[in-house]
């Protein structure tokens, strides 16, 4: 499927406040993006750069990946939002490939906790063992805009939410990407009735607040038990 073929999904306007992102706890809740008042002030960083410590170089070098205009800086966890995007999977998701990552959220807590758990429990599934303890962070973000809504149950749809395989609805994302898109809203493939949101601009991602700690415990089964954790 492409653009020409003038199946694409339709623009709707979404206000979708307080959705929900569970990554891995051991990443920074801060880094030097947060203090930077605008991206003209990393000239003044790099100069740092050259005397201080492997973390500085790390944070800066995944800006490399994103044109100056598209950073966020100077708000609160502006670092967590750039390395969203700056620091996709080799093999991409769903809606983003390895070149460039995406914010991946949903509307609610149970989708979230659904969707990476599942990601998470694949890659035990793959060592035979479902033994073990993982931390992860929720993270809170507000988005108002235009998006592409996938949610409709069309045939056509159909090949974006392939189960085995990003294939096509990678495509689908070079192609919205190419003509501007901000990103795309969608139902959940790990959980019936579940809306997920991935969108693909820095700037797009407002509001963004700690949720706290989460952990996951598997102890010989493919479901964790989940529960609340102290918050690092």
């Amino acid at each position: 499927m492409s653009a020409a073929s003038g199946l694409l999904p339709e623009l709707a306007l979404f206000a979708l406040t307080d959705t929900h992102r569970l990554v891995s706890a051991i990443h920074p809740v801060s880094g030097i993006l947060d203090l930077l008042s605008s991206p003209e002030d990393l000239e003044a960083v790099l100069e740092l750069e050259r005397w201080t410590d492997d973390r500085i170089s790390n944070e800066l070098g995944i800006l490399l990946r994103l044109p100056r205009g598209e950073w966020v800086t100077g708000v609160p966890h502006a670092q967590v939002i750039m390395g969203a995007f700056c620091h996709p999977a080799p093999a991409g998701g769903r809606f983003n490939d390895g070149t460039r990552g995406a914010w991946y959220a949903a509307a609610n807590l149970e989708t979230a906790h659904a969707e990476a758990i599942h990601r998470r429990a694949q890659a035990l599934a793959e060592i035979g063992a479902f033994e073990t303890v993982l931390h992860v962070r929720l993270w809170q973000a507000d988005f108002n805009g235009e998006f592409r809504d996938l949610r409709p149950t069309r045939a056509e749809f159909a090949p974006y939410y392939d189960s085995a395989s990003y294939a096509a609805s990678q495509q689908l994302t070079r192609e919205l990407f190419a003509v501007g898109s901000r990103g795309i809203v969608y139902r959940s493939v790990r959980r019936a009735g579940g809306v997920c949101i991935a969108c693909w601009q820095p700037r797009s991602v407002n509001n963004v607040r700690n949720g706290g700690v989460y952990e996951y415990r598997w102890s010989g089964r493919p479901d964790p038990v989940v529960r609340a954790a102290l918050d690092a």
